[in-house]
C-alpha cells in the first residue's frame, strides 16, 4: 500500500509553495539592458525556476518559451540589433562593443540551456556576456553542475551589476538571497 504525498499548495504568481511565496518581496527593478528570458518548456512550472521570478521583477523582461512539442519559436527577438547572450563559452564580444541593449538569457538546466545555445541559429551567432566564477561563498540550494553555474536569477543578477553596477543590481540579489534562506529554513521545495 503505498502512502499519499502531500502537496502544499502552489502561488500562481511565483510557483513556489504557499509558505515559500516571494510575491510580496519582489521588487520593481528597472534595467536599461532588456533581459530576454529563454525558458525551456521542462522549467516552466518547476518550483525551482528562477526565471520566472526574475521576469516578475525585472520591468524590462520578456519570458519566451522554447521546446513546446505543438508550437514554433519566433526567433525574431534574438536577431534584434544590440542583442547578446549570457553564456559561459563562445564568442566574446570585442572588447570595443558598446554594451548590450538586449541581453538573452537561457533559463534552465546545463544541459537544457547547452541544446538550446546548440539548435537555434540565431544564438549561436550572438556575442557573449561571461561572467567569472562565482564566489566561495555564493549562497546556493545545490552545486551546480557547470563550474560557472548558478541559478538564472543570480545570473541575471550578476549580469545587471556588470553592466550597469552594483546598485542596479541590488534588489535582485536580495530577492536571490531570500529565496535561498527562505527554502532553507524550510528544507525543501515543496
Amino acid at each position: 500500500m503505498s502512502v499519499p504525498v502531500f502537496r502544499r499548495p502552489r502561488c500562481d504568481r511565483c510557483n513556489l509553495s504557499q509558505h515559500l511565496c516571494l510575491c510580496a518581496e519582489i521588487p520593481r527593478v528597472e534595467t536599461r539592458t532588456r533581459i530576454v528570458l529563454l525558458q525551456h518548456v521542462v522549467e516552466t512550472w518547476k518550483k525551482s525556476n528562477t526565471g520566472r521570478v526574475a521576469a516578475l521583477a525585472l520591468s524590462n523582461a520578456k519570458l519566451l518559451t522554447y521546446g513546446a512539442p505543438d508550437e514554433s519559436f519566433d526567433t525574431s527577438v534574438l536577431s534584434e540589433p544590440g542583442t547578446w547572450m549570457l553564456f559561459p563559452d563562445g564568442p566574446p564580444a570585442p572588447p570595443d562593443a558598446p554594451a548590450p541593449r538586449q541581453l538573452v538569457v537561457l533559463d534552465g538546466s546545463w544541459s537544457q540551456a547547452r541544446r538550446m545555445s546548440q539548435r537555434i541559429p540565431e544564438l549561436r551567432m550572438l556575442p557573449r556576456l561571461v561572467l567569472p566564477a562565482p564566489e566561495s561563498g555564493m549562497l546556493m540550494l545545490r552545486e551546480p553542475t557547470h563550474p560557472s553555474g548558478m541559478s538564472t536569477l543570480d545570473a541575471i543578477a550578476r549580469a545587471v551589476a556588470m553592466l550597469e553596477g552594483p546598485e542596479a543590481a541590488a534588489e535582485l540579489e536580495r530577492l536571490a538571497a531570500l529565496r535561498v534562506q527562505r527554502i532553507a529554513e524550510c528544507g525543501t521545495l515543496n
